[in-house]
Order: C-alpha cells, then sequence, then structure tokens
C-alpha cells in the first residue's frame, strides 16, 4: 500500500499544483516531491532502488512537462514505456521466446528446457500474453487521455490502473510458473 501511495503522490500533486499555481511551480512541485519520497525511504532505511528509480521517471517526466510547457507532457515517458514494452512482450512471444518464460528459467538456473515442452511454451506464452495486456491497457487508455488533453483523469487512470491490472498478471504469470516447474520435476523424475 506504502508504494501505491508513493508512486501516484507526484503525478496528483501535478495536477493540484498546476489548476492552482501553474506549469512551472506544479513540476517544481512533483520532482520534489519525488525527492522527498527518497529522503523519506532513505531515513527509514528501506530499499532505494525503488525510490531512485522513481524519482528519475518523475525528473525526466518533468524536464519534458516543463520543456514542452504542457502538463500532459508529464505523463508522456510513461506512455510510450508502455507502448514499448507491450511491442517487446509480443513480439518475444511471436519470436518463441515468451519474455516470461525467459526470466523465469534464468532465474531459476534450470535452461530453456520448456521451450521443448509445448505445454510449458503455451502457458509462458499465456504468462507474457497476460503481461502484453496490461502493458497495451495502460498505453491505449492513457494514450487516449494524453490526446485528449485530460490531465487530471490521466493521474486517476494511472493509479487505477496499476495494482489491479498488475494482480491479474501476476496470478497468470505465478499459475504458468508453477505449472513449467510442476512439468520440469515431472519430466526430470521419468
Amino acid at each position: 500500500m506504502t508504494g501505491l501511495i508513493q508512486s501516484s503522490l507526484p503525478p496528483t500533486v501535478l495536477v493540484v499544483t498546476n489548476s492552482w499555481w501553474g506549469l512551472y511551480p506544479a513540476v517544481a512541485t512533483a520532482v520534489g516531491t519525488g525527492a522527498l519520497i527518497a529522503l523519506f525511504r532513505a531515513v527509514r532505511r528501506q530499499p532505494l532502488r525503488p525510490a531512485f528509480g522513481g524519482f528519475v521517471g518523475v525528473a525526466v517526466s518533468g524536464f519534458l512537462a516543463a520543456r514542452s510547457g504542457e502538463a500532459r507532457d508529464f505523463f508522456l515517458a510513461d506512455i510510450w514505456w508502455y507502448f514499448v514494452a507491450s511491442v517487446v512482450l509480443i513480439a518475444s512471444i511471436l519470436l518463441r521466446r515468451p519474455l516470461v518464460g525467459v526470466l523465469w528459467s534464468g532465474l531459476q538456473g534450470v535452461g530453456m528446457w520448456w521451450r521443448h515442452d509445448r505445454p510449458s511454451l503455451r502457458r509462458y506464452d499465456i504468462a507474457t500474453a497476460a503481461l502484453a495486456a496490461v502493458f497495451a491497457a495502460r498505453f491505449l487508455v492513457l494514450h487516449r487521455l494524453y490526446e485528449n488533453n485530460e490531465v487530471g483523469w490521466l493521474t486517476v487512470s494511472k493509479i487505477a490502473m496499476n495494482y489491479p491490472l498488475w494482480a491479474v498478471a501476476l496470478v497468470v504469470v505465478v499459475w504458468a510458473a508453477r505449472r513449467a516447474d510442476h512439468r520440469l520435476a515431472y519430466c526430470g523424475s521419468r
């Protein structure tokens, strides 16, 4: 829950501050909020990687908005990241190397045996497609709102589409990995 709050604060601060004082104070406040979140995590001795990554994302987003003079450009980097991620995931399926399977087998150190096992390959295709669907849905919704200059709705949608979609995708990924691990154990014991 803390991660959801921390990730939603900078865009929310941007929208609220932009409506009251304009774009440049809003960008400064959003980037400052990202820095405070990183500092807060450092003081509490929590892992800094998520905070640092979030701060860099906020800083890049703030730079894009300040450079263009439009608050909606604060969301531009995220929108195109979602597009690129969905394309990469779909390409990995088409190349018969679904990224979920590649990453999971790399983490487990078991090699890519599952590429020769149709049920496991199909499950990793499904899991990778679920992740691609999350990124594609986020891209389509946010891009449409971006085109219509709906800055407030961009923030609401970004927050609302975060954890619910990832939760569903995670269930599919865990299902695929567990079934593939089960197949490996079964095939290895024969």
